[in-house]
């Protein structure tokens, strides 16, 4: 299949026959809807008991809701005191682009301290957790090793095991856990955008990666944090789930999250992803893109303040939406075919790839196997060695059902 199909009219002809063919091509992929899961969050029963009476800290952001009660709100309804709120990125309300500083603060509605865990203040200091007896973490993740929340947990995990306290995760579900793909993470390109030996998608809920990150001694030094878990109950990593509450600016709907594990590492190229428009982590493109059948011009916006990436300026390429969610559900896998394709379409191949593609991709090899024209299926093959390896440790840590 060649890359630059998707960007011609046969792209049309594949949408049309991906169509016809999602009943027969989905593997028991099944459709959950919101009412039919109870995240940790919700099941107050099961871990008030063990937060009664204490000093609290909070990780939390706008995704943090029971039902339609915000997760602090409840706990300090039911008198539990809360000594601040940790902010991941985008902040504790959610509302800052990617990338955006975060400023420490007071929350408006409640009138409590909100520390930033974003920029230079990644990990709660002694001085933070001094009269704290438990961290409660709980935000939605979708997914994606690049995706900064895993990497927030992490560090609010090392905190814990290095100051003596105990952090509390209530999980939520991962709308990425029906498949895992991608290259696995190399050491040398650790970063805040992959910080552990995991694949792009791993296909974990963030307390299935909190018991890994134990397990396997990647907390600093070997250390094991003090962890307690309250599981999503009628979760099984086959669920399709659309998220309530959109876990960050530019992700706002169930295309975008399944896009985003493809479509984000073109953060690392002089390809837009649509920051700056409606239509964010669902349409790609570049000035001059001569085989785009839509146009766009980024504009700053709620979500893209600070200059988006071709701001003002008049872009071609192509919109993904339905395409995408139609391929990943079938699929289970990484789009290759528009990477490999936006860059033969590029003018200066001299230009398209910079450091942040690495750190993106964790591993150089990506960016020389595009460059070298290596087919995706000697892409995959050279992925296989590392996510069989995952897979093996990814077991020993699921606590829901496999999709496998």
């Amino acid at each position: 299949m060649k890359p630059l199909r998707y960007f011609s009219v046969l792209f049309f002809i594949q949408l049309i026959f991906l169509s016809c063919c999602v009943v027969a091509q989905t593997k028991s992929l099944i459709n959950k809807s919101i009412s039919d899961l109870t995240v940790g969050a919700e099941q107050v029963d099961q871990y008030l008991p063990l937060i009664r009476g204490k000093t609290i800290a909070v990780v939390a952001n706008q995704t943090s809701m029971i039902r339609n009660t915000h997760l602090v709100d409840s706990l300090l309804s039911l008198h539990i005191k809360i000594k601040c709120v940790f902010a991941p990125e985008h902040g504790f309300r959610g509302n800052t682009e990617a990338g955006g500083k975060i400023k420490n603060g007071r929350d408006e509605k409640t009138g409590l301290p909100v520390i930033s865990l974003y920029g230079k203040h990644v990990k709660p200091t002694a001085a933070d957790l001094k009269g704290v007896d438990i961290i409660i973490f709980d935000i939605q993740d979708v997914g994606a090793r690049f995706y900064t929340y895993i990497a927030t947990l992490q560090y609010a995990m090392e905190a814990c095991a290095e100051q003596k306290k105990t952090l509390l995760v209530l999980d939520r579900p991962n709308p990425n856990g029906f498949y895992v793909d991608g290259p696995v993470m190399e050491k040398e390109y650790e970063s805040f955008v992959g910080l552990t030996p995991i694949p792009i998608v791993h296909a974990l809920t963030v307390a299935e990666y909190a018991l890994m990150l134990n397990g396997e001694h990647w907390l600093k030094n070997g250390e094991q944090c003090d962890l307690k878990i309250i599981k999503v109950k009628n979760y099984a990593h086959n669920n399709l789930y659309a998220l309530p509450v959109k876990p960050s600016p530019n992700l706002p709907n169930t295309a975008s999250i399944y896009l985003y594990p493809s479509l984000c590492l073109f953060e690392g190229t002089p390809v837009s992803v649509g920051r700056g428009t409606d239509k964010p982590f669902q349409q790609i493109g570049f000035p001059g893109f001569k085989e785009g059948h839509i146009s766009f011009t980024p504009k700053s916006m709620n979500g893209a303040v600070n200059h988006p990436p071709y701001e003002d300026t008049l872009c071609t390429g192509v919109e993904l939406s339905d395409y995408g969610i139609m391929y990943i559900t079938n699929f289970r896998q990484l789009n290759l075919q528009w990477l490999q394709g936006m860059y033969k379409a590029y003018p200066d191949k001299n230009k398209f790839f910079n450091n942040y593609f690495v750190r993106l991709a964790g591993t150089a090899t990506l960016k020389e196997q595009i460059i070298n024209g290596v087919s995706e299926e000697d892409i995959r093959k050279s992925w296989k060695p590392g996510l069989d390896n995952y897979k093996k440790i990814r077991k020993k840590y699921l606590l829901y059902e496999d999709f496998e």
